[in-house]
């Protein structure tokens, strides 16, 4: 029999536990596995074909999560597989509670969700916040008629007196963000494609059925959302114009500031009501927040830490090109928020890492030397697939081999996006083995020599490096958990910087030069040893010990990680 004080003891736990949970803050460490982990965007359509029709769906995710286990990856971020005509390959959502056929069924999600829990890999699905498919039954409905129940769950307006549009805000992708419906003789609103009608948020039916959607994936095993374009969720309800600016868009149309239609007061509403579901099930949020500098970054975490736990820092993406002093600037604007960075060089919208940074020399030399930055600084990183193999960008060279929309509607000046969305790059064989069909997207040559099976057999290959700097980063707190120090921040050539944590430290020293270069570390100034320094993951450097100094020796985009202690 239980001792009386063992069963009230139980009682009271029993009794709290609830309470505890309801009120504990969004930052309890029961919240926090994704500041541990390793993000991993992939782009269901590119990265495994199981049944070899070209393309990727979710069986080919499950037959790889061994191999993203081994790399040292945590969660996966899939772009959408949502039920979509595909306009904007899957940003076009018709059903927000169900997989694309050509994806799978959600059988094959829930084996999914079960195989990465064996790995340990989690899953993360991309919301689309701002808009539906104009196929979605929700627009459906709303189009049917004025009077439909449905027909403010989007913003439908009259147009002006000579049959223009109500304002001269322009889409994203190029022309009038308005189209007339001819059946009710209004326009609606899609600052994405006509295709992808803007759901209104002010709605609260709209935003009931939103968050309910998130609480069906919660339910079946996912642990969060990268949300899609949060800051064009609202637009002022007076319909100004936006102001006109000098000059032509990429698509001809009229330069514009949006200010009336985009980063409106009431986003954060909605993040705090996302981030209040996401509570419920231990969730994590990741933003798709381009914002103009640091301080508007930092509003999407919420003023009590009560917004996205993870906005993407796209400042980071922004530098293009390998300079100590500018990602120098970049981390000290990240570190002055005093929140949690999120570091992304690459997604699948932006060109890929490999070529915006590469010199055509020594890009491999670069890849790892982006690899030793992003994945040992104090915050969350993001990967996007392929980049542990230095995949290149495969850009079409002709308007007619293009199927990205954008790149058909802007050519030439805008090639869209195709080249940073090609498929992974598995083995030297056919389609670098992504498929025995031929793919969606070409592959490009370099698949021969940057792919998973050949890179594997190389002790210095850009995957093997990922892979040493991945499991140093799971098997060292100061890379998870350790503060920032930036060293030596006068060095134009050369940036390097402390991970410390607990009377210890990681030191990380990256040449970003063609040159060789050498940096003197003193380590004592750090109360820590010059002497006690241990090698941990290096690429074409080595570090002579010394009580005065340590000196790191660096060949051209030579990388150096030492273990310190005191």
């Amino acid at each position: 029999m239980l001792h009386w004080k063992k069963l009230f003891a139980a009682a009271l736990v029993l009794f709290v536990m609830p309470l505890a949970f309801a009120q504990k803050p969004a930052t309890d460490a029961g919240h926090e596995w994704w500041k541990r982990a390793v993000f991993y965007e992939l782009y269901p359509r590119s990265f495994a074909d199981s049944n070899n029709d070209g393309i990727g769906d979710l069986k080919g995710i499950t037959s790889k999560m061994g191999y993203l286990r081994d790399l040292g990856v945590d969660a996966i971020w899939i772009t959408p597989c949502f039920p979509s005509p595909q306009v904007d390959f899957g940003y076009d959502v018709s059903d927000y509670e169900n997989i694309d056929p050509m994806y799978g069924t959600l059988a094959d999600f829930d084996a999914m969700v079960a195989e990465g829990k064996k790995k340990g890999v989690r899953i993360i699905l991309d919301f689309v916040v701002n808009h539906s498919s104009d196929k979605h039954p929700w627009f459906v409905e709303s189009s049917a008629s004025k009077t439909n129940p449905k027909r403010d769950w989007y913003i439908w307006r009259d147009g002006k007196a000579d049959g223009q549009p109500p304002n001269n805000w322009i889409s994203i992708f190029g022309g009038p963000a308005w189209k007339l419906d001819p059946r009710t003789g209004q326009f609606y609103y899609h600052y994405f494609y006509a295709e992808q009608p803007d759901l209104n948020w002010r709605n609260p039916e709209v935003q009931k059925a939103m968050f309910d959607a998130t609480r069906f994936w919660y339910k079946r095993g996912v642990s969060g959302f990268r949300l899609d374009a949060v800051d064009t969720l609202f637009e002022v309800q007076d319909l100004r114009d936006n102001p006109v600016l000098d000059g032509k868009n990429k698509f001809g149309d009229p330069m514009t500031q949006e200010v009336f239609d985009k980063k409106l007061p009431e986003v954060h509403d909605v993040m705090r009501g996302l981030r209040k579901v996401a509570d419920e099930s231990g969730a994590v949020l990741i933003g798709e927040t381009w914002t103009q500098d640091i301080a508007e970054l930092k509003q999407y975490y919420g003023e009590h830490n009560d917004e996205i736990q993870m906005p993407m820092n796209f400042l980071f993406t922004e530098v293009n090109k390998v300079s100590a002093p500018e990602f120098r600037r970049q981390i000290a604007a990240a570190e002055s928020t005093g929140q949690w960075p999120v570091w992304v060089i690459s997604n699948h919208d932006i060109v890929r890492s490999y070529n915006r940074y590469g010199d055509g020399q020594h890009n491999d030399a670069i890849a790892k030397l982006l690899a030793g930055l992003y994945l040992t600084l104090r915050g969350t990183p993001i990967m996007y697939y392929g980049e542990e193999l230095g995949m290149e960008n495969n850009t079409p060279t002709r308007k007619e081999d293009v199927q990205d929309p954008i790149g058909r509607r802007g050519w030439p000046e805008e090639k869209g996006r195709d080249g940073e969305r090609t498929p992974m790059q598995w083995r030297d064989a056919p389609n670098a083995g992504f498929s025995t069909a031929k793919p969606w997207l070409p592959v490009p040559d370099s698949y021969k020599t940057h792919n998973v099976a050949t890179e594997l057999k190389h002790h210095d290959s850009v995957l093997n490096f990922y892979k040493r700097v991945l499991a140093l980063r799971h098997e060292d707190k100061a890379l998870t958990e350790g503060s920032y120090v930036a060293l030596n921040e006068n060095d134009a050539n050369v940036l390097a910087y402390l991970r410390k944590y607990e009377g210890r430290a990681v030191l990380v020293v990256l040449n970003m030069s063609g040159e060789a270069q050498e940096s003197i570390v003193d380590l004592a100034a750090q109360g820590l040893s010059n002497e006690k320094v241990r090698d941990l993951v290096n690429t074409a450097s080595h570090a002579k010990r010394g009580k005065a100094a340590l000196k790191v020796t660096l060949k051209p985009f030579g990388v150096y990680v030492g273990g310190v202690s005191k």
